[in-house]
């Protein structure tokens, strides 16, 4: 005597439509530009914009990816990133991290031979990302609005393939700044960023006090402002 068949029930087994969504992720744009900031400042680099952020910085100039975006699956984001013919990708956002599935992306990136970074507001856990990518850590200082959403417990993960970054608007921010580094041995870990907030705080000035100070950080200007402004994808 046959038995009779049992009937499947609901979660069983995944829908097709599921693991199609477990492989997508909500992508604000795509484009070739040079590398603006970080280590790779210069470098031909293809970015990777993911929609939404959790974050409001005072300063932010990517507003217009908190919203909005349109699904792609990865396997056709790492394909369309090789057709750009650059070896360096930059996962960005937004705050990429905000999606479960960038930790996805970050690894197939790697995996198909790409120099990975990721620029994250470190508010999220890092512990998860690709031990391969470079972390581009924004730590958020109080002109940001956000110094609140600073997750320090970061910091210890960060190693010398990372860079810290801070976005200065203000002489209280750079005084704060300064006290972050030494608190927690920043510079002795990894490269430290230090940045004027574009038409904030003059470079000058903030050039005029890192050298006065001797801090062992790297001053830097956001290339692609100097270039082309605030202009969305470049």
């Amino acid at each position: 005597m046959t038995a009779p068949r049992l009937r499947e029930q609901p979660g069983d087994r995944e829908r097709p439509s599921e693991i199609v969504q477990a492989e997508r992720l909500k992508i604000t744009e795509v484009f070739l530009s040079l590398q603006g900031e970080s280590r790779s400042v210069g470098w031909p680099t293809v970015f990777i914009r993911l929609t939404g952020c959790p974050l409001r910085c005072t300063y932010c100039d990517s507003a217009y990816a908190f919203h909005g975006g349109e699904w792609r699956a990865i396997p056709d984001l790492v394909e369309e990133a090789r057709g750009h013919g650059v070896r360096h990708v930059c996962v960005t956002g937004g705050e990429p991290l905000a999606q479960k599935r960038c930790l996805l992306l970050l690894k197939a990136l790697c995996d198909a031979g790409f120099e990975v970074s990721l620029e994250t507001s470190g508010a999220l856990d890092i512990t998860e990302v690709d031990p391969r990518v470079s972390i581009v850590l924004d730590l958020k200082t109080p002109d940001s609005g956000e110094a609140k959403r600073n997750r320090l417990s970061n910091l210890p993960l960060l190693q010398a393939k990372d860079q810290v970054k801070f976005v200065l608007c203000s002489r209280a921010d750079y005084d704060w700044a300064k006290a972050m580094v030494s608190e927690h041995g920043l510079a002795e870990r990894c490269e430290v960023l230090f940045s004027p907030s574009f038409e904030q705080l003059a470079p000058r000035e903030l050039a005029d006090w890192i050298v006065a100070d001797r801090l062992p950080v790297r001053f830097q200007l956001q290339l692609h402002k100097q270039l082309w402004g605030d202009e969305p994808g470049r």
